[in-house]
């Protein structure tokens, strides 16, 4: 995998209008999150149709209080490995909202945002996790401010408003694999 231009080479495009220019352009943290629509349940093309501002309210009756929403992530990691981007690395996507890390407000600003589709209850796939450690991997080689501690979750940067990615998340096992070297 590699980041060329803002984008990850090799995975679907699903461009959403839902971002804006980063203010300094900077990039220096990574934010895990998790989605899933409906609540609870997997697939469907929900989650794109959300990001991207075209979820039918009437498919489901919670999306009626959610599809007005102007919201994105960078990436989404399905349950089978699969990887969508939405918005450019270079570009500001709208995924953590009222949010600090290491005293500074609005990590939109200065964050990349990837999205497992899950809950904070049920375990991830050995297949998001995988995909996951390659698509950090790649963005460390394109952004190198974003080091191993620069790594945080959503329930992190807005304590008491957010809870993911949640209990079911092995923060351990994640970032044990970021600093084993490839190969052993």
């Amino acid at each position: 995998m590699r980041v060329q231009d803002g984008w990850l080479e090799g995975v679907v495009r699903c461009p959403s209008a839902h971002c804006n220019t980063r203010p300094d352009g900077e990039v220096s943290l990574l934010v895990i999150h998790n989605i899933s629509l409906p609540p609870g349940q997997f697939g469907g093309g929900y989650v794109q149709s959300f990001f991207r501002g075209q979820l039918d309210p009437a498919a489901h009756p919670y999306f009626a209080e959610i599809a007005a929403l102007r919201v994105s992530a960078h990436f989404l990691i399905e349950r089978s490995g699969a990887i969508t981007q939405f918005v450019s690395c270079d570009e500001r996507a709208w995924h953590a909202g009222a949010s600090r890390h290491g005293g500074r407000e609005n990590c939109n600003d200065f964050s990349i945002g990837i999205e497992l589709e899950g809950t904070d209850e049920l375990p991830y796939t050995e297949h998001q996790y995988g995909a996951l450690l390659a698509l950090t991997q790649a963005l460390q080689q394109a952004y190198p401010a974003i080091t191993n501690s620069r790594i945080t979750g959503h329930e992190f940067i807005a304590p008491g408003r957010k809870t993911d990615p949640g209990a079911a998340f092995k923060w351990h096992r994640y970032l044990a694999a970021l600093t084993t070297p490839k190969g052993t």
